[in-house]
């Protein structure tokens, strides 16, 4: 073989090479606003869409709202950011723009009158939170939203554990034994979830105010949607051990939950939250 050819075909390797790499490197695209997945709500006419999509959808036996809360210390003295529903039936993320709209968010009416509040306040509508307490302390106490028809994640989660029930899990535990995925998938999250700490959490140099910057950067958009798309993933995991008992006890505490969280004393931050509670199943 020729130097040239010899040459040539060493190049051609090295290409390959590095293609290789680049299809390894576990650096997914961060989720887009203006994906057909991913819808963030900023105007009152973009809340009424999304009132008029879960309209038929929101009373189903299963529940078909996955929701979670971003902000600047979620409590009475801090404030709301984004609230996050994933939409199971239709697969989609809604990301609700609460700094830009605050009390609109909640108030403005779909075609039937309904509101996110009426939403959120309603028994009949099952919504699916994990560890329910802070998102509805800081929603109480902003906007005067008594939670209803909840159903804590966090509580399923403990009553089919078959070890040890003295504490509570969090979610990046859950997801990563507990989720029904693939190890990129997996390595997917974790990097996902890794970049948006960066960006907001203290302790790795970011500030909680990123949640309020528009446009919201990628990395906290794509943070904030894979969480409550992971809720409803998880939720399947845990309900096929459930029992009839079981499930009326996880709805009993989560009452018992949105009821303390109204409370003057509530501390948010109290390491009593580890704790499964005492009137365990």
């Amino acid at each position: 073989m020729s130097d040239y050819n010899v040459s040539k075909l060493t190049t051609i390797i090295e290409e390959l090479d590095l293609l290789d790499h680049e299809a390894l490197d576990d650096k997914p695209e961060p989720a887009n606003a203006s994906s057909s997945k991913v819808k963030f709500l900023d105007t009152k006419p973009k809340v009424v869409e999304f009132l008029e999509s879960i309209r038929d959808i929101s009373l189903t036996s299963t529940p078909s709202l996955y929701i979670d809360i971003e902000g600047i210390d979620l409590s009475s003295h801090g404030s709301i950011s984004i609230l996050q529903v994933y939409v199971h039936p239709v697969g989609k993320a809604y990301l609700l723009d609460i700094h830009t709209l605050q009390e609109k968010a909640f108030l403005t009416p779909g075609s039937r009158g309904t509101t996110l509040k009426k939403v959120l306040e309603s028994n009949e509508i099952k919504k699916v939170f994990f560890d329910v307490r802070n998102d509805s302390h800081a929603l109480f106490a902003h906007y005067g939203i008594h939670l209803a028809g909840i159903h804590d994640l966090q509580l399923i989660e403990l009553v089919t554990r078959s070890y040890c029930k003295t504490y509570v899990t969090g979610l990046g535990k859950c997801i990563e034994h507990d989720a029904p995925i693939t190890s990129r998938e997996r390595a997917d999250w974790s990097l996902a979830k890794e970049r948006g700490r960066r960006l907001f959490a203290p302790e790795c140099g970011g500030k909680y105010e990123v949640f309020n910057n528009r446009p919201l950067p990628q990395d906290i958009l794509q943070y904030c949607c894979q969480d409550v798309e992971f809720l409803a993933v998880l939720w399947k995991t845990y309900d096929d051990k459930m029992t009839l008992e079981k499930r009326e006890w996880v709805v009993r505490e989560s009452i018992e939950r949105v009821n303390l969280s109204h409370t003057p004393s509530y501390n948010g931050n109290g390491r009593s939250k580890a704790l499964a509670p005492l009137c365990f199943l």
